[in-house]
């Protein structure tokens, strides 16, 4: 089981959606966070509006997954965030050391999915 970390632009959300359904990968957290990477301070349009300052808003997607899923979900998030551009994002994969389901109690990959 991994767990799979992905810090993508926000109008990229839709398209990483799509693209991860497409994979079947359907178990998927969303948080907006604040952050910069190498581009700190550069300025950025957003829905239409310039963002400018050390910390830019990003997307944060989280996506437990057993260990069949790790390559497909990674290509997915790739596909739907991708421009080649800096500022594309980043994925980080870990080991996940367990996982519960509450409603059940299932344990590892069963809870899951």
């Amino acid at each position: 089981m991994k767990l799979v970390t992905a810090i993508i632009k926000p109008h990229h959300l839709e398209q990483v959606k799509e693209e991860l359904y497409k994979a079947e990968v359907n178990l998927i957290t969303v948080s907006e966070v604040l952050g910069h990477g190498r581009q700190k301070g550069v300025t950025e349009v957003y829905r239409g509006f310039k963002e400018t300052g050390n910390l830019l808003r990003k997307i944060r997607i989280e996506i437990a997954v057993n260990d069949n899923f790790v390559e497909p979900t990674i290509k997915a998030i790739i596909k739907g965030a991708k421009t080649g551009k800096t500022g594309d994002g980043k994925i980080f994969v870990v080991d996940l050391a367990e996982c519960v389901r509450i409603r059940t109690e299932e344990r590892g990959g069963e809870a899951i999915g």
